[in-house]
């Protein structure tokens, strides 16, 4: 076959057409770099210039939506590379009426889309790149204590005013991500599972919110990539969202990719266990891993990519294993 580049891959693989090879994405935080515009944008072009992925994951510090309503954050060493907010400002029923909408051309967030745009300047659009946005449900937790979780039961017109809010600033954001050169974005969701709401809860705090912000989108971003994060995901819930990829931590909660696949009918991303076997697996049981992604999909729909971001001390001899497996002839040959 042909080789194909970057987009055609992708395009292929969303048609469930043949590829040359699997398309393949991987992704990592810059811990305390990431706060720097620069040292962002240099990260991320190094990172593209020396896997060659199929798709570039922005990635912001995962605090940068609060940050502009007075969260108070830091690195703390987590392994994954993310910052922790260290002080919320909504620690009262009363904080989510004090939530205002922001200019997201300014702080943190205006930060965030100028390193895309000086990144995706350099890229010259050879690869696709998605701005990392974040459901308003999730930004309302990372703003808050548990008490939203007494709220959203108990006050739950509080809060609603405060997703308002959130929602309109996120759809502004998002938006803006587009401006400046973003081909879609990568959506996360960390409160889509029944360990923590119901579903109805769910549909009214969550979903309500998340499809107002895609359908802000509609007609503006190439495709989206939605990454729901957790264990006892709700996956039918979420597969009816109106996006091209689904990202989840398949190797550690249901649906596998094999299942998944028949209740999903566009491009599932994962088949990576990022904390084990890319953390202390040989690089033998890394491709292991690739092919046994490959083979349930049947080679077709699937994006190789970890469950969430990678740790921060994965190895280049472990990347290089996955790259070597998703590229290799054989693999995708089985089911050209």
């Amino acid at each position: 076959m042909q080789t194909m580049n970057h987009w055609q891959r992708i395009e292929a693989a969303l048609l469930g057409e043949a590829t040359d090879r699997t398309p393949i994405a991987l992704w990592r935080h810059f811990p305390e770099d990431d706060l720097d515009v620069d040292k962002l944008v240099r990260h991320t072009l190094e990172w593209q210039r020396k896997w060659d992925f199929d798709l570039v994951k922005f990635m912001p510090p995962g605090t940068y939506g609060v940050e502009d309503w007075g969260a108070a954050t830091a690195y703390q060493g987590s392994a994954n590379g993310a910052r922790a907010v260290v002080a919320p400002p909504v620690r009262t029923t009363e904080d989510w009426l004090r939530i205002r909408p922001l200019d997201v051309r300014q702080g943190s967030y205006g930060r965030q889309n100028e390193a895309l745009r000086a990144a995706a300047r350099s890229l010259r659009g050879a690869v696709p790149i998605l701005q990392t946005v974040f459901s308003p449900l999730t930004t309302a937790r990372k703003l808050s204590t548990d008490k939203l979780f007494a709220d959203l039961r108990c006050e739950p017109d509080a809060l609603e005013a405060a997703l308002r809010v959130i929602t309109d600033t996120t759809i502004r954001f998002a938006l803006d991500s587009l401006e400046a050169g973003a081909h879609g974005v990568f959506f996360a969701t960390q409160l889509a599972s029944s360990r923590m709401l119901t579903t109805q809860e769910y549909e009214r705090f969550g979903r309500r919110y998340d499809l107002e912000v895609f359908a802000a989108l509609r007609g503006q971003a190439q495709f989206n990539m939605l990454h729901a994060h957790g264990d006892d995901i709700m996956f039918d819930l979420l597969a009816t969202y109106p996006v091209e990829m689904f990202n989840w931590h398949d190797r550690l909660t249901k649906p596998g990719l094999e299942a998944a696949a028949a209740r999903f009918p566009r491009l599932l991303v994962g088949g990576l266990n990022e904390h084990d076997t890319l953390l202390r697996g040989s690089e033998q049981e890394i491709a292991d891993e690739v092919r046994n992604a490959i083979s349930q999909t049947d080679g077709r729909r699937l994006m190789v990519g970890p469950g969430c971001v990678l740790p921060v001390a994965t190895s280049d001899s472990a990347i290089r294993a996955v790259v070597r497996a998703a590229r290799a002839p054989q693999a995708q040959a089985l089911y050209a």
